[in-house]
């Protein structure tokens, strides 16, 4: 099944796509962004130059660390992290919608060459 791949370039010098909007999603989910990031197949560094990269696009922060305590400390999405990971998923939503047909028809081209 064909699928598409959002990609928003946002102005003046960013991008939010699916790769950023999993990390936040899995950053949600598992509340650790070394633990996003290694479920992603990146290293800790890289996760948080993502979540910097998407904190300078927005400016102000998308998620937050959390205090270490007995258990160490973790992350978790804020408001505004939330609403990127809402307003994408849209976007991808409405996006896949408005070009079916056409996605549909390339596929069918490809299906037909055998």
């Amino acid at each position: 099944m064909p699928k598409i791949r959002l990609r928003i370039l946002l102005d003046p010098d960013g991008h939010i796509g699916p790769g950023k909007v999993e990390l936040l999603e899995l950053i949600e989910r598992l509340g650790s962004i070394s633990a996003a990031g290694r479920a992603l197949g990146m290293s800790y560094r890289r996760a948080w130059e993502l979540v910097e990269e998407m904190n300078r696009i927005f400016g102000r922060p998308v998620a937050e660390a959390q205090a270490g305590g007995r258990q160490g400390g973790g992350a978790k999405l804020t408001d505004l992290g939330r609403f990127v990971v809402t307003r994408f998923r849209a976007a991808e939503a409405t996006a896949e919608r408005a070009i079916a047909a056409e996605v549909a028809a390339l596929q069918n081209e490809v299906e037909r060459r055998g």
